[in-house]
């Protein structure tokens, strides 16, 4: 079944379900007769993602209930299991009160530290099926770790929890998601840093980012970074990078919510332009192509293609000698941002070439993005026969002929 159809077969479901007409959902939602009318009838082949979070609101679900979102791993699992991540991360060895059951000895701090950047690493670069089974066992060593050790391996901790709340994310399972990330917040918190607490609650954020509570999710990065925000005076390249990228953070929930994000991306900017460099901490990085980054998906998401490519431009790309400003999955979400901005600007072949870029860097991960979906689904509609490029699209989404 199409994306389409999903969204439409769903759509018309929870609608009958909550005994609605389609009047009575359009005078709810704020979204006019016709948009529900043709994605019911599958006339209409794409939504805006704020159109669908306004139905959704309004029908009391999330948006992946609508466009069906689901974890898309298939086989490319590499032995790992998404119940024993489940099982790992919910121990019940962790109520209080209880006995533990990790008795083993603690990793030395140096080989665990090891362990969670190649955990990141296999994130970044998409390889989901071989950190799905990476990450039972290195939660269950960096907890060991953490209780032998206490402070000094709050890191470690926190940022197994913080990569495992990414994955879980990513494949739809924002409720586990929400569970690890809480655990990252609350691990940093009890450790000696305060700006990996604050970092922490960045990807606290991006797990209520994809369960549609965008007010919150802006409001807790705004408000973080008011705490940690650095003084012109104090040269903190460190605090600047992390105030920096929550400010960075706050771009996907304003634009969700149809606001422009300017001001966020100026201040951003400011501080990129104050530290000068490329600064990397807690495993990420923050820099003039950071904001460009998040400057072209904010303007592409509220369907501003020249000001989206204009940002784009500020982003060096790969080539056979340097490997670009960005690597992995941020390369290629990028590249879907940039599709995006190609298809709102009528440059339909640019489209679907970039987005074929973007499936390069990691098929699996490429298969759960809701915006590769919705470019693809609108590329199929507008062509009466379809062009290598998309059929080719079609196929690596599974969004049938």
């Amino acid at each position: 079944m199409s994306e389409v159809s999903m969204i439409g077969r769903n759509l018309r479901r929870i609608r009958t379900d909550r005994d609605l007409s389609q009047e009575g959902l359009a005078d709810a939602a704020g979204v006019s007769v016709d948009v529900i009318s043709k994605l019911e009838q599958g006339r209409r082949h794409t939504a805006r993602m704020t159109t669908l979070a306004k139905l959704a609101a309004a029908l009391d679900v999330e948006v992946s209930a609508l466009v069906g979102k689901r974890e898309r791993l298939g086989t490319d699992r590499d032995g790992g299991s998404v119940l024993a991540l489940r099982d790992a991360l919910l121990s019940p060895s962790l109520l209080p009160g209880l006995d533990r059951d990790d008795t083993d000895d603690p990793t030395p701090p140096e080989q665990l530290e090891r362990s969670v950047t190649r955990a990141h690493c296999l994130y970044r670069m998409g390889d989901f099926g071989e950190l799905l089974a990476m990450l039972p066992g290195l939660i269950g060593e960096a907890r060991i770790t953490h209780a032998a050790l206490g402070a000094p391996a709050a890191q470690s901790l926190a940022q197994t929890y913080e990569v495992t709340s990414a994955l879980l994310t990513q494949i739809g399972r924002t409720d586990l998601g929400m569970v690890a990330a809480e655990r990252a917040v609350t691990t940093a918190h009890g450790g000696d840093d305060p700006l990996l607490w604050a970092w922490m609650h960045a990807a606290y954020s991006w797990v209520l980012l994809h369960q549609d509570r965008y007010e919150e999710a802006e409001r807790l990065v705004v408000d973080t970074a008011e705490r940690i925000e650095p003084s012109y005076r104090d040269g903190d390249e460190r605090r600047t990078a992390v105030w920096g990228n929550l400010l960075l953070t706050a771009v996907a929930p304003a634009v969700a919510q149809d606001r422009d994000p300017t001001e966020y991306l100026r201040l951003a900017g400011a501080g990129a332009e104050r530290v000068g460099k490329r600064v990397i901490m807690y495993r990420s990085w923050f820099d003039g192509s950071a904001v460009a980054m998040q400057g072209a998906y904010g303007y592409s998401t509220l369907k501003q293609p020249g000001r989206a490519l204009e940002a784009a431009k500020r982003i060096r790309p790969p080539s056979a000698h340097t490997p670009g400003d960005l690597e992995g999955i941020s390369w290629g979400a990028h590249l879907m941002d940039v599709a995006q901005a190609h298809l709102d600007a009528g440059h339909h072949r640019t489209a679907a070439r970039t987005l074929l870029d973007a499936h390069k860097v990691s098929p699996v991960w490429f298969r759960h993005q809701r915006v590769a979906r919705a470019v693809t689904t609108e590329l199929r509609e507008h062509e009466r026969r379809l062009t290598p490029e998309t059929r080719t699209l079609v196929k690596a989404l599974a969004l049938g002929d």
